[in-house]
C-alpha cells in the first residue's frame, strides 16, 4: 500500500497550533476579504463559553484548516488556503482578551501574546492578511493608532468582543479557547491545492435545520440514551409532522418565543432552537421532549383536520388551512390550551374565526399577510381580550371591506361561497360566473340582446364585475357542464333552478342579469360576509400596514437598499422620518438615554453595550453627553436586535412600529 506524501492531515489543539513559535500564517492575495459579521462572532463566543463550562474532557471542533508551506522566502510561512475567516475571528477574540487583562494579569497577557505576535518581531502579528488589509488588521490586533478614516470588519468585530468580554470572565473564555480543535491539513509541493479546497467545500448536501436540531439534542447523550430519546420522542415527532418537520420547528419556535424566525438562510430555525434550549442533557430533555411531542401531535391534526373528533373544530381547521400554514403558531397555542382544559371549546373556535377574518379581509384590501402571527402569539399570552385587541388592530374595518367587495376580484371564492351559501364541502361544486369572464358572442343577460349588441362601455362594465362577489355562486359540476357558456336565461332555467344550493336557486327569481343585479346582490352578500368573517367589535383602528418593532426583519450585513428600508417609524405616537436601521438605532438609544436612562443602563450592563463610558477602541462613535458614548460600528443585524432589546427593556415595545417602504418590502 502506498503512502501519501503530498497531504498531511493531523488533529490538533487550535490554540497550541497557533501559539507555536514556528506558526506564522499569510493570507494569499486571491483570498476573499474578511467578512464575518457580528452574528458569526456571537456564535463563536457562545460556543467557546459553552465548552468552557463543561468538564475538562469536552472539546469543540471548528473544522479543518488547509494550508501549504511557502518556501519562496527565507522566513517559511504557512499560506492559508481555507480557514481565513475562522482564524482571523479567533485572533480578534484573543486580542480582546489580551486587552482586558494587559494591566492586571501579566502572565495571562503573555500567554495570549504567544498566539497573536511573532516571537521574532513584536511589531508583527502571526497572521498577516494580504497587503491591502494587513496594516489595518495589525493596527487592531496590536492596538496601534491611526487608520481612523478606514472602516473594517476587523474594527467592528474586535469592538464586539471587547464589549462582550469582562475582565473577570477572561480566564473562563481562555479555558474554552484552549479546548478548540481542528484538523490541520498541510499540502506538499506537488499537491493540487484548488482540487483539495473544492473537495472540502462541496461535500454533499448541507444539513437542514431539523437535521441539525436532531443532531444537537442527541449528540451529547450516551448510545443508550440516544436510542431511548429517538424512540420515545423524535420518531413520534417525525411521524406526526412528516415532510413538514422543518416547518413544525419554525412554527413551534414562533409560538414559544413570540418572535419571527427566519425560514431560510443561515440556519435561522436551528439558531433559534439553540437559544431557546441551551441545555439538552438528559435531565432537561425528558421534560422538553415530551412537550415537543405534544405539539407535534397537534401539528399532525392541523395538517389533516379529519383526525379531529369534534366536527365543528375540524371544519374550522379546514377553513384556516385555506390561507396556508402561516397561522399555525397561534393555532398550536390555542389548540393546546383547549386540549389541556385551559380554555373552552368556544374560545378555540372564536380564535380560529378571528384568524380567518383577518386573512380574508387583509387579502381583500390588498394588505400583506406576512409577519403577523408572532405578535398575535405575544398578545395571546396576556389573555383573550389582549388577543382580540391585537386582531382588531390588524383586521380591516367593515367600511374598507365593503368598498373593495363592490369592484375587486373575490379571493378564495370556493371557500367564501361555501360558507356564505351553507355548503359544507365544496369539492363537488364549481364556482359559477353568472356573467362569464369571457362571454360568447351569443351570450345574453336577458334574452333580448346578445353580447355583440352591447356597447363597449356595457361590455367593459360587465367584464369588470365578472369576478366580484355578486356575480359568483356555487353550482353542481354536472349542472355547470350542461350550461357552460350559455346565456343567463338558459342557465337560470336549466341549471340554477335545479341546484341544491338555496342561494343559487334564488337566482331563478331574477328576470335579467346585468350590472345592476350584480351590484344589488353584492350589497346583500356583503352583509352576510361581514357577519360571518366578523372583526372583533373593538374601537381599535386599522394599523395601515405598520410592523411592531419586535417583528421587524433582522437582516445580515448591509443588503442593497438598506438606506431606504423604512418609509417612516412610529415611536410612541410620534412619526419619525427615519429610513434605515442605523439612523433608527441612533435615535432610539439617544431617546432611551433621555427618557429611560435606568433601562438603558440596565440593558447595556446585560449586553455589554452599546453605550460606554469612554471611546475605548477605534471606530465609529456618537457622543450622548460629556461622559457617555454610543458605539455605531455594529452591523444591521446587531443594530436591529439592540433596538428591539432596549424597547423591551424600557417596556415600550408595543408602542414602536416601522412602516416598510417599497424597497424594504422587496429586500
Amino acid at each position: 500500500m502506498g503512502t501519501a506524501t503530498n497531504v498531511e492531515a493531523t488533529a490538533v489543539n487550535t490554540i497550541e497550533w497557533l501559539a507555536q513559535d514556528s506558526t506564522t500564517i499569510v493570507v494569499p492575495v486571491y483570498q476573499r476579504q474578511y467578512r464575518w459579521d457580528i452574528g458569526g462572532c456571537e456564535q463563536l463566543l457562545s460556543d467557546v463559553r459553552a465548552v468552557a463550562r463543561q468538564d475538562a474532557s469536552h472539546r469543540h471542533f471548528i473544522g479543518s484548516i488547509l494550508s501549504a508551506a511557502d518556501d519562496s522566502d527565507a522566513d517559511t510561512e504557512l499560506v492559508l488556503i481555507d480557514g481565513q475567516q475562522r482564524i482571523t475571528t479567533l485572533m480578534l477574540l484573543v486580542a480582546a482578551l489580551r486587552h482586558a487583562v494587559r494591566d492586571s494579569d501579566a502572565a495571562l497577557a503573555a500567554e495570549l501574546d504567544r498566539v497573536l505576535v511573532r516571537p521574532d518581531d513584536a511589531g508583527r502579528t502571526k497572521l498577516r492578511p494580504h497587503d491591502a488589509w494587513a496594516d489595518l488588521y495589525e493596527s487592531v490586533i496590536l492596538g496601534r493608532g491611526g487608520q481612523a478614516e478606514r472602516e473594517s470588519r476587523f474594527d467592528d468585530n474586535y469592538a464586539f468582543f471587547r464589549s462582550q468580554v469582562h475582565a473577570d470572565e477572561v480566564r473562563l473564555i481562555w479555558s474554552g479557547l484552549q479546548r478548540l480543535e481542528h484538523v490541520s491539513i498541510t499540502l506538499g509541493t506537488q499537491a493540487n491545492a484548488q482540487q483539495i479546497f473544492e473537495s472540502l467545500n462541496s461535500t454533499g448536501e448541507p444539513l437542514r435545520d431539523h437535521e441539525l436540531i436532531h443532531n444537537y439534542i442527541l449528540m451529547g447523550l450516551t448510545h443508550g440514551e440516544q436510542l431511548d430519546v429517538e424512540a420515545r420522542y423524535w420518531l413520534p415527532i417525525e411521524q406526526h409532522t412528516g415532510e413538514t418537520i422543518g416547518a413544525f420547528w419554525r412554527h413551534y419556535l414562533v409560538m414559544t418565543t413570540g418572535r419571527e424566525v427566519a425560514a431560510n438562510g443561515e440556519h435561522g430555525v436551528y439558531s433559534a432552537f439553540r437559544q431557546s434550549f441551551p441545555r439538552v442533557d438528559v435531565e432537561h430533555l425528558q421534560s422538553d421532549a415530551a412537550v415537543w411531542r405534544h405539539y407535534a401531535e397537534i401539528y399532525g391534526i392541523l395538517l389533516d383536520p379529519s383526525r379531529e373528533r369534534d366536527e365543528e373544530i375540524s371544519r374550522q381547521l379546514r377553513h384556516v388551512n385555506t390561507f396556508g400554514r402561516a397561522a399555525y403558531p397561534l393555532v398550536l397555542s390555542a389548540y393546546s390550551d383547549h386540549a389541556r382544559g385551559v380554555i373552552d371549546r368556544g374560545e378555540l373556535i372564536e380564535t380560529l374565526e378571528w384568524i380567518q377574518a383577518m386573512y380574508l379581509r387583509r387579502t381583500l384590501v390588498n394588505l400583506p399577510n406576512e409577519r403577523l402571527v408572532a405578535r398575535l402569539c405575544r398578545a395571546r399570552r396576556d389573555g383573550r381580550d389582549a388577543l382580540a385587541r391585537a386582531f382588531a388592530r390588524i383586521t380591516p374595518s367593515d367600511e374598507r371591506v365593503s368598498a373593495v367587495l363592490k369592484y375587486s376580484e373575490l379571493p378564495h371564492p370556493a371557500y367564501v361561497l361555501a360558507r356564505l351559501e351553507g355548503v359544507d364541502d365544496a369539492s363537488d361544486f364549481d364556482v359559477e360566473h353568472i356573467v362569464p369572464t369571457v362571454p360568447a358572442d351569443h351570450w345574453s343577460g336577458g334574452g333580448d340582446r346578445t353580447w355583440l349588441e352591447y356597447t363597449d362601455d356595457e361590455r367593459n362594465a360587465h367584464r369588470a364585475l365578472a369576478p366580484t362577489l355578486g356575480n359568483l355562486t356555487l353550482l353542481e359540476q354536472d349542472l355547470a357542464e350542461r350550461v357552460f357558456g350559455e346565456s343567463f336565461p338558459v342557465k337560470r332555467d336549466r341549471a340554477y333552478s335545479r341546484s341544491g344550493v338555496a342561494e343559487t336557486r334564488e337566482l331563478t327569481a331574477t328576470d335579467a342579469w346585468g350590472t345592476a343585479a350584480i351590484s344589488a346582490r353584492t350589497v346583500r352578500l356583503t352583509a352576510d360576509l361581514l357577519r360571518i368573517w366578523a372583526r372583533p367589535a373593538l374601537p381599535e383602528i386599522d394599523d395601515d400596514g405598520l410592523t411592531p418593532i419586535l417583528d421587524a426583519v433582522r437582516r445580515r450585513g448591509w443588503p442593497a437598499g438598506w438606506e431606504r428600508e423604512f418609509e417612516y417609524v412610529e415611536y410612541r405616537g410620534e412619526r419619525w422620518e427615519v429610513y434605515d436601521v442605523r439612523h433608527l438605532f441612533n435615535r432610539v438609544f439617544r431617546r432611551a438615554w433621555t427618557d429611560a436612562r435606568e433601562s438603558a443602563i440596565s440593558y447595556c450592563a446585560t449586553h455589554g453595550g452599546p453605550i460606554y463610558d469612554e471611546m475605548a477602541w477605534k471606530g465609529q462613535w456618537d457622543q450622548l453627553d460629556a461622559s457617555h458614548h454610543l458605539y455605531m460600528g455594529w452591523d444591521s443585524n446587531y443594530m436591529m436586535n439592540a433596538v428591539q432589546g432596549i424597547a423591551l427593556e424600557s417596556d415600550i415595545a408595543s408602542e414602536v412600529f416601522v412602516k416598510y417602504s417599497y424597497i424594504g418590502n422587496v429586500m
